[in-house]
């Protein structure tokens, strides 16, 4: 199916979400977020605020300043995106489409220096590719990862398909997606799927 057929379907099957149904999803998701290996052992974490329905990473940000991590925010600078350090989970203000950013003062960070980042989206395939909005930011700005940093897909169960993707060649892939009711490992030599209940955290 193409690009836009999938991201047009799955938009609105999000928009779709009641209230209650968007915050049993978003806590469920952020709970098997929050036992992954992986999350415990970063020492600085990039979240998203979310909009339109996304998975909620409130609970995310507020146990990671409590166990003392830093914490950054995507913020769009012309056509390209930063990640800028926040100090405390209050301080976003709205920035471009509305969505709720690192006000300029806050520090810069590239991607290679966080350890753990969040990716929204609006569709993932088992393989960990992923369907954005179409502007390409995060693509364009995850080109320069370092070799320690993890990515994870996050996203509600619906949002995670069993067909692949169309792929182009400058997609990055996600090593992790995460819904409400599933971890998935997607790199290719190690993939696995698991219920977070019986997760060990390894790869």
């Amino acid at each position: 199916m193409p690009k836009r057929l999938l991201r047009s379907q799955l938009l609105a099957a999000r928009r779709a979400l009641s209230h209650d149904e968007w915050l049993t999803s978003s806590q469920s998701a952020q709970c098997n977020l929050l036992s992954l290996q992986e999350y415990s052992q970063a020492g600085c974490v990039a979240l998203y605020a979310a909009v339109h329905k996304e998975v909620d990473t409130a609970g995310i940000v507020t146990a990671a300043f409590e166990s003392g991590k830093r914490v950054l925010y995507p913020a769009l600078c012309g056509k390209q995106m930063v990640f800028r350090q926040i100090e405390a989970p209050d301080t976003l203000q709205e920035g471009a489409f509305g969505i709720p950013e690192p006000c300029p003062a806050c520090i810069a960070h590239k991607a290679d220096e966080a350890d753990l980042i969040v990716v929204p989206g609006v569709v993932f395939d088992l393989s960990g590719h992923r369907i954005g909005y179409g502007k390409g930011y995060y693509d364009r700005f995850l080109m320069h990862l370092g070799t320690k940093t993890r990515l994870v897909g996050f996203c509600h169960d619906f949002q995670l398909i069993d067909g692949a993707i169309p792929a182009d060649h400058h997609d990055i892939r996600m090593e992790i997606i995460i819904t409400d009711r599933r971890i998935v490992y997607c790199r290719s030599n190690r993939s696995c799927m698991s219920n977070p209940d019986s997760h060990t955290g390894g790869y």
